[in-house]
């Protein structure tokens, strides 16, 4: 007999507790993303990987493991009824989001990225509530808003004399936040009965058919740094894994709507990352939009959710 890949059901209260820890957990892992794709594609004036292999690369990194890990745990296959859902998460999250940031982020510096990162959390959470049929409250909706709004007008103000002039990088950026957001929502209502490692697992297995291919096609053709490798190596292994163990598992516990609402801190974290990464500089401003956006959080959080009629 296999192990059984089921999710029991903790009580409400400490079920959304560790819903919002679990995102926060794997939104700080994904804030590393675009500044180490940008480290492994380059820019147009020094590139280096491709934004194709990247992002194919990535999920066939992740795919070996995931196949290891399913077999170790003797996980049964999905059901008929889950091949649609994991269909459209694979979609979202193994080809959409790696592929379009992939291609942008040789364009776009991790700061202008942060602009259509901060759409994010209510695309999320509008997919989330169109899917699970939920009305969240005009105040809810305010808050995320509010939010949004702040980390816009933060890269804005970082933007400098330049402007956000929209750039076609920009395009395939927010192309990317609607894959994401598709990706997640669809992830966290099958991780309401499969675990979430289960889920992008099988997301992962079933696309090495074309992620496998695509990557060897488009395999370096000159030597690149190893710096390039070490950054592929993370958006592999943490990006593409390990850091939806975390997120799929807060948003079934906590609930795709509210969880999501966290991502809004991660333009701030990928900021905070780039200083080492890629020589950003940090300041006060950036500290207090930083404070600014979590407590839109912290109050978006309480703000009630409510069912959608059956």
């Amino acid at each position: 007999m296999g192990t059984p890949l089921s999710v029991r059901a903790p009580a409400p209260q400490s079920a959304e507790a560790r819903g919002l820890a679990l995102g926060l957990l794997g939104v700080a892992i994904f804030a590393l993303t675009l500044p180490m794709t940008r480290l492994a594609v380059g820019t147009p004036e020094a590139p280096l990987m491709s934004g194709v292999f990247v992002a194919m690369a990535r999920a066939v990194v992740a795919g070996a493991l995931s196949a290891v890990l399913l077999w170790v745990l003797r996980a049964p296959w999905p059901q008929r009824r889950d091949w649609g859902p994991l269909a459209l998460t694979a979609l979202g999250v193994v080809f959409g989001f790696p592929l379009l940031t992939s291609v942008a982020m040789r364009y776009v510096g991790a700061v202008h990225a942060s602009v259509i990162v901060g759409v994010l959390p209510l695309a999320t959470a509008a997919v989330g509530a169109l899917l699970h049929r939920q009305r969240p409250s005009p105040a809810f909706w305010a808050c995320a808003l509010l939010g949004t709004a702040l980390v816009v007008a933060f890269a804005v103000l970082r933007s400098g004399a330049s402007g956000i002039a929209l750039h076609p990088a920009d395009l395939l950026l927010l192309a990317a936040m609607l894959c994401a957001a598709v990706g997640y929502a669809y992830g966290a209502r099958l991780s309401q009965h499969l675990r979430a490692e289960a889920v992008i697992c099988w997301a992962l297995v079933f696309s090495l058919p074309l992620t496998l291919p695509l990557a060897a096609l488009s395999w370096p053709a000159a030597p690149v740094p190893a710096s390039a490798w070490t950054a592929l190596t993370y958006v592999s292994v943490f990006s593409m894994w390990l850091g939806f163990f975390a997120w799929y598992r807060g948003l079934a516990l906590g609930g795709t709507v509210r969880v999501s609402q966290v991502q809004l801190v991660q333009p701030f974290l990928g900021m905070l990352a780039a200083v080492p990464l890629l020589g950003e500089r940090l300041d006060a401003v950036s500290v207090g939009f930083g404070l600014a956006v979590m407590a839109t959080v912290l109050v978006g959080r309480r703000m009630p959710v409510h069912p959608g009629k059956p």
